[in-house]
């Protein structure tokens, strides 16, 4: 008897494993592997974007506020940001520069100076990196030549005036059209390889700088009614923030902000201004008139504490405070935030 449950159990044993074996092997090996490395890229790629891109899933004052203020003043007391753009490019700047007349407070915490170096404030260099093009060559934005941004920002970040300028961005005019896969992906690449941190001209010899550059990607703004197809607005946006989310760089995600009203519906077909046919009017626009000025929403500046005026292209606020909000997540990023659960948790 003890003999024949001794068997029973031996027989048994080879039967649970057998099928757990046979469980095991349900699927080739290669597609059990694929199927678990997507899921696994899947989720690396959400969490990347939340980290690197800032889009319209951070540009809300909900994220804005609950960026940890240590990081902000690390921010202004760190960079010395050099930025080129024309019209369009103007939402960044007017939104920061006139984030501090919004709320009590702001005006100390998201402090910013235009073109000089004030102790305890961000510095922006407004449009002074042109100044440093090859001559006969045209470097006013991304869009006036492809290629002559990078030049132009080697000219600049080996001047010695500009030593302490470690911040680095340049705006589109209309991205539309234009070979980014081309001209500037690898141009912004060949940047970081030589000015970034560890890059080839980052040190104490001659040639060389000993302080290194954050490069901030930029995709371009929408055009009402023709984002869609091969360079197009949207097109090329997707290769940016996929190019950045891959390799870890930030972007500011003009189209995104641009596509997505307040309550983060996506109009495939809207233009700089919050203007979409299937929406059937300004998103951007009933939204202002539905909100109170300085509670809800900040008047836009020319320069700290200078003229109201909106972004270029504007007819409300709202466009540029959200690309200002989005610009000042990245720096704190840039500060060593490491910015989890601030997208998600941002109410729309």
């Amino acid at each position: 008897m003890k003999k024949n449950v001794f068997t029973f159990t031996i027989i048994l044993l080879f039967i649970m494993i057998a099928c757990k074996s046979e469980k095991h092997y349900d699927k080739p090996n290669d597609e059990i592997s694929e199927d678990e490395d997507q899921s696994s890229s899947d989720e690396k790629s959400d969490n990347l974007n939340e980290l690197y891109i800032a889009g319209h899933e951070v540009a809300w004052e909900d994220a804005l506020r609950a960026i940890p203020e240590k990081y902000i003043q690390a921010a202004r007391e760190e960079f010395v940001i050099s930025y080129q753009h024309t019209s369009h490019g103007t939402h960044v700047t007017r939104g920061m520069y006139g984030l501090p007349d919004y709320k009590t407070g702001d005006n100390d915490l998201f402090g910013i100076s235009r073109d000089s170096r004030t102790d305890g404030m961000l510095t922006v260099f407004d449009n002074q990196l042109q100044d440093y093009s090859p001559s006969g060559v045209k470097a006013t934005d991304l869009s006036s030549n492809e290629t002559a941004f990078i030049a132009t920002t080697q000219n600049y970040l080996d001047a010695p005036e500009n030593s302490d300028v470690n911040v680095i961005m340049w705006a589109w005019c209309n991205i539309a059209g234009h070979d980014v896969e081309s001209n500037y992906i690898p141009g912004m690449a060949q940047l970081i390889s030589e000015y970034g941190p560890g890059g080839s001209k980052i040190g104490s010899d001659d040639g060389q700088r000993e302080i290194p550059v954050h490069f901030v990607f930029m995709t371009g703004h929408a055009n009402a009614g023709n984002n869609l197809g091969e360079g197009k607005p949207k097109n090329l946006a997707e290769v940016i923030v996929n190019y950045c989310i891959e390799n870890e760089y930030f972007c500011l995600d003009y189209y995104s902000i641009d596509t997505h009203e307040m309550n983060g519906k996506y109009w495939e077909d809207a233009g700089d201004d919050g203007q979409s046919s299937e929406y059937g009017g300004n998103f951007y626009l009933d939204w202002q008139n539905d909100h109170e000025l300085g509670k809800d929403y900040w008047e836009n500046r020319l320069s700290p504490g200078g003229e109201v005026a909106y972004g270029a292209h504007n007819s409300q606020h709202i466009t540029a405070n959200r690309k200002g909000m989005a610009m000042w997540w990245i720096l704190a990023r840039l500060a060593g935030w490491e910015g989890e659960g601030v997208a998600s948790s941002a109410k729309h």
